[in-house]
């Protein structure tokens, strides 16, 4: 029997679940502009002063920031904004809703019809690999960082050319020739985009003369003699385009034929969660796991990883679990 309190109820609940929808657009792009760290930095923002300030138009800013007020995100006077209880885990975690909103809209957009068998050929799907990039810099520096800089801090320097498989923006191995300014690096990714963005960062750091970057399939790469000279090889949010295992295996295999000189590998990514109700499935994990189900790439768990290197001729050394994103892990291989 449906009461009056339940159906009300429904009627929230269906409310919440919309509003939630336009929030993580709302959140993306309140990112993207500026606005989240303006919050963040000054406690509160006029969203016509933010819309003149910024070339924005002044109607559509204040409902970006009032679709935030809307699921708790914000508060609001008037057009002013302030930070509400949720804030700060929404920016901690926004690079996971740019990511959801902005680099996959398209794929989540067109659901209905990549679900479908007749149309699962081919170029099914469209993502903007540009936007999962500038997403993925900061999901790699809040969760895979730390364990990574901690593992190269393992290797006491003993590496000279580094090698960066499905690099996007070029972020790490911008980083890694900073901080060790002997070390060339070489980028691989197999977007245009995420490449052509990579080279403009790299020239605007002043780093062109120690990063090269190569637009190439990681899955099969081909002889480069630029590769043979790498000692260490690193890969973050793409292992897992490697599978189903016999490719997985495969592609591990290749790779130790064209970098035949390495000696370490440091291999980070997501994998599918085991146990979780769906009802507590955390943030990002539902996104990145459907995601890839729809554009058909097998996600393997943590013990599925584990039972493939041996086999490929890679031995784990050691595993680097991440606290800030479920079920991922840094693979120290060599």
């Amino acid at each position: 029997m449906i009461t009056e309190t339940s159906a009300q109820d429904s009627v929230r609940a269906a409310a919440q679940i919309y509003n939630s929808a336009v929030a993580s657009w709302a959140i993306a792009a309140a990112w993207e502009l500026g606005a989240l760290e303006e919050l963040r930095e000054h406690g509160k923002l006029d969203s016509s002063a933010f819309a003149a300030a910024n070339d924005l138009d002044a109607a559509s800013t204040y409902g970006m920031l009032r679709a935030m007020v809307a699921v708790g995100v914000l508060d609001r006077d008037g057009t002013v904004f302030a930070p509400a209880a949720s804030f700060d885990e929404i920016y901690r975690t926004k690079s996971f809703f740019h990511w959801l909103s902005r680099g996959c809209s398209d794929l989540f957009t067109d659901m209905p019809a990549v679900l479908k068998n007749a149309n699962r050929t081919g170029d099914f799907y469209n993502r903007d690999a540009a936007a999962i990039s500038y997403a993925c810099r900061d999901i790699n520096a809040k969760c895979f960082d730390p364990a990574f800089w901690a593992a190269m801090e393992g290797l006491n320097g003993s590496f000279s050319v580094v090698a960066d498989l499905g690099c996007g923006s070029g972020e790490r191995l911008m980083q890694i020739a900073q901080r060790y300014p002997g070390v060339r690096c070489v980028g691989l990714d197999i977007a245009p985009a995420a490449i052509a963005a990579a080279e403009s960062d790299r020239d605007k750091a002043g780093l062109t003369d120690r990063i090269t970057f190569h637009q190439a399939d990681v899955r099969a790469v081909d002889s480069l003699p630029e590769l043979t000279e790498v000692d260490l090889l690193t890969c973050f949010m793409m292992g897992h385009d490697f599978w189903p295992r016999e490719n997985c295996v495969a592609t591990l295999r290749q790779l130790r034929e064209r970098f035949p000189n390495v000696k370490k590998f440091l291999l980070g990514d997501a994998t599918r969660t085991v146990g979780i109700p769906d009802s507590e499935t955390p943030v990002f994990t539902l996104g990145f796991e459907v995601g890839h189900d729809m554009m058909g790439v097998y996600m393997p768990t943590m013990d599925e990883w584990d039972g493939v290197f041996a086999e490929a001729g890679w031995h784990l050394t050691k595993k680097h679990l991440i606290d800030a994103l479920t079920a991922s892990v840094v693979f120290e291989l060599e």
